[in-house]
């Protein structure tokens, strides 16, 4: 009976896996067959990968992608900082207000996403924010920032008060115990918001394909995405891209997740 119990939530944990993982792995090996009708007529190739850089598409790809990762990363940047402060603002408020506004940093989470762009856009127009990069940033911090209050959130309320105090007894001011004391602690959950809020971006498509104005010619991966599928369909080097991208988060889940498993090794050898 165990050891039927024991195949069944193996074959059942595997059955998940597959649902979520055969796809991609379907996507990398057909990105290696420079194919869009999902077939290696043309046998094992990297003509998809060269294709990347060679293709007449490669200028406005790569100005895509650079769009990306500017915008996310000057998005996150000041995310993570904002949403730093503001999780410690809100840990420090009474029971009651600490609640209600926790809920209402959960709004933008749990609200759809169109209606979030639809409301940026409106708030934009009304107050005449030039378009361009100026709106997509603020767009980004405003939808990324509450991941990162999120993810900090847990971690202060895992730390010991006592250290804080202690600081201040110590005769630092709040702002040095707060830097030199509190920061370090919570750092974790500030680099897992800073990661959450990069990867939010890079991945958003409605928020910036409706405020990034049809003017301006700015196009992220995801927009320049939908804009070219939308004429010839996927090509091959888009199976290329997204594996890369796959790989690129997957090897940067994994460093922060070794990181994390590193520092908890030393502090168990400390403790011992």
């Amino acid at each position: 009976m165990v050891k039927l119990k024991n195949i069944l939530e193996k074959g059942y944990l595997f059955i998940i896996l597959a649902i979520l993982y055969a796809p991609i792995i379907l996507l990398f090996v057909y990105s290696f067959s420079n194919s869009s009708n999902f077939s290696f007529d043309q046998g094992f190739n990297f003509d998809a990968y060269i294709a990347i850089f060679k293709s007449e598409k490669s200028p406005e790809l790569w100005n895509a992608i650079g769009n990306t990762f500017l915008i996310a990363t000057v998005s996150s940047v000041i995310a993570t900082i904002m949403g730093t402060f503001a999780s410690i603002g809100i840990f420090n408020l009474g029971k009651r207000s600490r609640r209600v506004v926790e809920n209402v940093n959960q709004f933008p989470i749990i609200n759809s996403e169109i209606v979030m762009a639809v409301s940026l856009m409106i708030f934009f127009v009304t107050f005449s924010f030039p378009e361009g990069y100026l709106r997509l940033i603020i767009a980004h911090i405003a939808f990324c920032t509450p991941y990162v209050v999120l993810n900090v959130m847990p971690k202060l309320e895992a730390m010991d008060p006592n250290i804080y105090e202690a600081a201040l007894d110590l005769g630092a001011n709040p702002m040095k115990a707060m830097l030199k004391v509190m920061i370090p602690i919570i750092s974790p959950g500030i680099v897992s918001g800073f990661v959450m809020a990069f990867l939010m971006s890079m991945d958003d498509f409605i928020i910036t394909q409706i405020n990034k104005g049809a003017a301006t010619g700015i196009n992220t991966l995801s927009t320049y995405i939908y804009s070219d599928a939308r004429v010839q369909g996927l090509e091959p080097f888009w199976y290329a891209i997204f594996s890369i991208i796959f790989v690129i988060i997957l090897a940067l889940v994994l460093s922060v997740n070794l990181v994390k498993i590193q520092k908890q090794k030393q502090k168990e050898a400390k403790a011992k």
